[in-house]
């Protein structure tokens, strides 16, 4: 139940589960953003509720993180996982069921915080029906994704989405100058953008040292170690490690040994992207210096950042990338992609390097200059984690946050903006079909 005493928001994150597992499909650097976000906004005083779909029937519909933050999941569409470039079809029935919610709890939020492109769009639904004060993080940017990668079906929907809510919203959040540049250059001028970057558990990511974890993981002390977290997906870039790493054998013909985490089950997309990334690892010649360790929990994590001599983000594009300042928390020097919001958690020769994307010899040359100086890798690695401390605390980003909603709030009293109350759920249905400014209904795959 919602709290009386506390000032109840919502966030929303449509595919982004904060009660998932990290790693599995669709769970990555979104999910965990709004979880740690949420539990951090609780702990200083907000009642915090996080609205996401459905995914399994069997999945709680209510996962309670803390007394005053949770996760309600909504049903929208099938009670199964739908991949992001076909869920779009579903957002209706998303702000249907969001709007029936708050009528059976006789709740009212005020402010709502929207994560990606698809929960912007049942944002900009939400503000129009109930008049909320509205804020937007991106966290991958269709903009820069297509300079990339093909454009699927809905890409014109989801660039003028995009669009939308950076012209409309309250106020946008950027995670770093980079994305705020992005946006400046390839989405409007127009609108309210405020920097406030991603942030990292510095309770539990912090400097272990690295023969400590390494007894802890049975991992040899002897070895080299360069490792990889995240999901099984092409523009994450793990080809290009793979091909790095093995550059790096021939090179140096040392103890090299490349550990992998994260996946979920054969048969789904990453599922697909790990047996491709598999052959690979064999066609190069890397099959017995190549350790798959699956999904790793939060107690695990750390242990194997702390157990590397350097930690590599790969990916092609990375609004921010939580990787790298966890592993920086860590103590590990990090080589990423010079692309996002890496350039920006991750200082060249201070505290890792940066490559280009989905450049092998670059990326293992990085990864060479590290692993053969172990006192200047000592060096870089005691500048991320003092780094990290001082930027990227969530109770630091929390804080940012807090006072943003609190000004966007105290605002729109200050203007006397009218609040309507959320209308009933046949209204609802009455104002999606008139709609039209985004999502026409032969978007939205209706006849």
């Amino acid at each position: 139940m919602l709290s009386r005493s506390r000032q109840a928001i919502a966030l929303i994150s449509d595919h982004g589960d904060p009660a998932a597992e990290i790693g599995k499909e669709e769970a990555g650097g979104q999910n965990v953003y709004v979880r740690r976000a949420g539990e951090a906004l609780a702990a200083l005083g907000w009642q915090v509720d996080m609205f996401t779909r459905k995914v399994n029937p069997n999945d709680a519909a209510i996962v309670q993180h803390s007394p005053h933050c949770r996760t309600i999941r909504l049903v929208a569409g099938p009670e199964q996982f739908i991949p992001r470039d076909a869920l779009f079809e579903y957002m209706p029935q998303f702000v249907e069921a969001f709007q029936a919610f708050q009528a059976k709890q006789g709740a009212y939020y005020p402010l709502v915080h929207t994560h990606y492109w698809l929960s912007a769009w049942i944002g900009l639904q939400l503000r129009e029906l109930n008049n909320v004060q509205l804020i937007h993080t991106y966290h991958s940017l269709g903009a820069v994704k297509y300079l990339s990668v093909a454009s699927p079906s809905n890409a014109e929907i989801r660039l003028s989405v995009e669009k939308q809510i950076l012209e409309q919203a309250d106020c946008v959040v950027a995670t770093s100058p980079q994305e705020q540049e992005h946006l400046r250059t390839l989405v409007s001028q127009t609108g309210c953008v405020k920097v406030i970057p991603c942030g990292t558990d510095v309770d539990n990511f912090q400097v272990v040292t690295q023969a400590e974890a390494r007894t802890k993981l049975g991992l040899n002390l002897n070895e080299q170690i360069v490792f990889y977290v995240g999901r099984f997906d092409p523009r994450k870039g793990i080809e290009t490690l793979v091909r790095a790493c093995a550059l790096s054998k021939a090179r140096n013909q040392g103890k090299l040994r490349l550990v992998i985490a994260g996946g979920s089950s054969p048969g789904q997309a990453d599922g697909l992207e790990r047996a491709r990334i598999k052959q690979i690892v064999q066609a190069e010649g890397l099959i017995e210096q190549t350790l798959f360790v699956g999904r790793l929990g939060h107690d695990q994590l750390p242990l194997y950042y702390a157990a590397a001599d350097v930690c590599v983000v790969p990916s092609h594009y990375e609004p921010f990338g939580l990787v790298a300042i966890e592993a920086m928390a860590c103590g590990t020097p990090v080589v990423a992609s010079n692309v996002g919001g890496l350039q920006f958690t991750v200082v060249p020769e201070e505290t890792g390097l940066l490559a280009p994307p989905q450049d092998a010899e670059a990326f293992s040359i990085a990864i060479d200059r590290i692993l053969a100086d172990q006192k200047w890798a000592s060096l870089l690695g005691s500048q991320a984690a003092a780094r990290v401390r001082e930027q990227f605390s969530w109770c630091g980003v929390a804080a940012q946050l807090s006072e943003l909603y609190r000004c966007l709030l105290a605002r729109s009293i200050m203007h006397d903006l009218p609040r309507r109350s959320p209308w009933p759920s046949g209204s609802v249905k009455a104002h999606l079909s008139r709609s039209t400014k985004v999502a026409p209904a032969k978007m939205l795959g209706r006849a």
